[in-house]
């Protein structure tokens, strides 16, 4: 993908769906939140999990699903880069000892035997799930805080947009 087709792809997907919504009464504050746990839910350390847990915590705290669920399709990446992050993290909280495997390897050898998977690498993934609980509010906090001033700038412009079309 080259930088010019992706910046077409953000305007055009990103941006384009998000001012939408504050076009349409979604306030700043419910987008930047589902950007948050969009976020930091998308990066939950299992695998197959994250479209669910978005799902569930949009539906519950009435959050904006289209939103959570791109965001969560957009750290994808990050999720598989941080799940061998999470499970180190977690080693070190738990104080387990260090177990040696790579992310191919973990792919891999649940292709094989999903039952011989989460028997020999269950305890890694409650311990990526363990760092992640700690980590996660964290990250919400965070990517909740720095949107909200900009997308509370995004609705001062659109609003004499909104309002002057309601005139004519």
């Amino acid at each position: 993908m080259t930088p010019a087709s992706f910046l077409k792809f953000w305007r055009e997907r990103i941006i384009t769906l998000i001012v939408s919504q504050l076009t349409q009464g979604v306030t700043p504050h419910k987008i930047a939140l589902s950007i948050g746990l969009g976020f930091s839910l998308g990066v939950f350390p299992v695998l197959g999990a994250t479209t669910a847990l978005c799902a569930i915590a949009a539906v519950r705290l009435k959050l904006n699903q289209p939103v959570i669920q791109l965001v969560n399709w957009l750290v994808y990446p990050l999720q598989l880069a941080w799940i061998l992050i999470f499970i180190r993290i977690g080693e070190w909280i738990l104080r387990t000892p260090f177990i040696n495997f790579s992310l191919p390897e973990l792919i891999q050898k649940f292709h094989d035997s999903p039952v011989n998977f989460f028997q020999q690498f269950g305890l890694a993934g409650l311990q990526g799930v363990v760092a992640w609980l700690f980590i996660a509010p964290f990250l919400t906090t965070i990517t909740y805080s720095v949107l909200l001033p900009p997308l509370k700038k995004l609705t001062a412009f659109k609003t004499p947009i909104a309002d002057s079309r309601l005139i004519e």
